[in-house]
Parts: C-alpha cells; structure tokens; sequence
C-alpha cells in the first residue's frame, strides 16, 4: 500500500443549495434529528452546471459530541436537461471556531452525457449559512 500524505482531485462544481426551515425530533435515542428541506440552488462548475429540484432533503443527527451526521439526497438538473441523483453522507464538526461539512457524494443518471458521473467518487468541503449551504465538490482521480 502506498504512502498518501495527499488526494489528487479536480475540482467539480460549487453547490449551493438554499434550504426550508429545520423540522427538529429532539432527544431521540440516536440523538436529535433534524430534516431539512432543499427548496433550491445552483450547481456550477467546469463540467457540471444546473439547479437543484425543490425535492430533496438533509436528514441530520445531532450527537452528543456537537457534531452532527449527515445524510442528504439532491436532484440536479443540468442546463441542458439531464436529471442527476446525488446523494452524500458526511460529518459537520467545528474547525476553527465555525462549523465545517465534510462529505462523500455519488452521483447517478441515465443520461449518456453525464455517464462519467456514475464511477466517480467525490468529496466535499462546505459550510452551512443562515437558509442555505455550499460546498465545493472535488472528484478524486
């Protein structure tokens, strides 16, 4: 196995996705949950640009340690039509005195110009921000 002291990427696309308000089920016994509606947003990037549906949503937890897991499903429509499934798991923990969102999205479509989407892995940095959230999506070569 070799010794990786970093990940070669190509930057993506942004997301930014703005949200509805936070339907809270406090005290569960995994913790507070918190869902969160996607109401819209852009996708812009060298190869993939578009909206995000008004479907969609980030079903967090809310752990004791102040951090939260999440688990988030989007539906993007390119600019020229093509419709992709995304979905990502990923943790929000403090950094730096903010909260910071790392995640691991997939993507799926039928849409042979958006094929390659289907075998990449990715990974994203964001943060949240009154109403909405942005990351910038990065595939790992």
């Amino acid at each position: 196995m070799s010794d990786i002291t970093s990940l070669p990427v190509e930057f993506l696309c942004r997301i930014h996705a703005t949200l509805d308000a936070p339907i809270v089920v406090p005290s569960g016994p995994h913790g507070t949950r918190v869902v969160v509606g996607i109401n819209g947003g852009t996708v812009e990037g060298p190869r993939l640009n578009g909206t995000i549906a008004h479907l969609g949503a980030d079903w967090l937890t809310m752990r004791t340690d102040g951090t939260a897991q999440l688990d988030v499903r989007l539906m993007i429509t390119t600019n020229d039509g093509a419709t992709v499934h995304t979905h990502y798991q990923g943790i929000m923990a403090p950094h730096e005195g903010s909260p910071r969102i790392i995640t691991a999205p997939l993507f799926e479509t039928g849409d042979e110009r958006y094929a390659w989407l289907n075998g990449i892995q990715a990974i994203a940095i964001g943060a949240p921000a009154a109403g909405s959230v942005t990351y910038d999506v990065y595939s790992v070569r």
